[in-house]
């Protein structure tokens, strides 16, 4: 063990993002000193985020004077250097897997729908005060359909998306997936996959999700 402790993690994330989220959750996983930096809404293309993410979006970690930004890269970074316990499996085709259903995360279940939907129900509303455009959700509808069946698919019986151990696939996932939770579209979406809402409450009971809600992640914020 080494005789310095290890720097503290600052996560600069707007509070509310399911990217955000992921990256909480792992380091609670991990059982690391972190803090949180809130970046206001509207403030991501100001000159400060800028220097931490030239593309202005959240979140980036700082670890001592070690900076990345790229959610994916953020986890698997937390997980070489925080080994225990590890969030990666062992087996290639179980990490393989993992890989694979992060990918899906970002591609297709953010792009295209968590974005949209996402957006039109909650942003919008809470953050603008106003309407959600019901046409660009009922776009959206048919790729999140697609999405959550094969989220569905990819899970099968398993516990979790690699496996009896939980992954940081689940930890990308499950924030995205809850978002969904309280919106009109959840139960249309989730009706034919049983499996993937009793994953998502075995997520959602975990000590990472429960110290990561929106209530704590704005108690953290304010205490900022």
């Amino acid at each position: 063990m080494s005789e310095f402790p290890m720097p503290e993690f600052t996560v600069h994330s707007i509070p509310g993002s399911p990217f955000g989220r992921s990256v909480l959750a792992t380091l609670e996983e991990k059982g690391a000193a972190y803090r949180l930096a809130p970046v206001a809404p509207g403030a991501f293309r100001s000159p400060e985020n800028l220097a931490r993410h030239p593309f202005g979006r959240v979140p980036t970690l700082d670890h001592g004077d070690f900076r990345i930004y790229e959610t994916q890269a953020i986890l698997r970074y937390l997980d070489r250097v925080l080994p225990s316990p590890s969030l990666t499996p062992a087996d290639p085709k179980a990490a393989g897997r993992m890989d694979q259903a992060m990918n899906v995360n970002d591609w297709y279940l953010f792009q295209g729908v968590c974005n949209v939907i996402g957006f039109q129900r909650v942003v919008k509303p809470r953050l603008m005060g106003a309407a959600p455009d019901e046409a660009a959700i009922a776009a959206a509808m048919p790729q999140a359909h697609l999405v959550f069946k094969e989220l569905a698919r990819l899970l099968g019986g398993q516990p979790y998306f690699a496996g009896d151990a939980v992954s940081l696939a689940d930890l990308l996932i499950a924030p995205q997936i809850d978002f969904f939770t309280g919106l009109p579209e959840w139960p249309v979406l989730v009706e034919p996959q049983a499996n993937l809402v009793a994953w998502l409450t075995r997520m959602a009971a975990r000590p990472s999700l429960q110290a990561t809600s929106w209530e704590r992640v704005a108690e953290m914020a304010e205490a900022a």
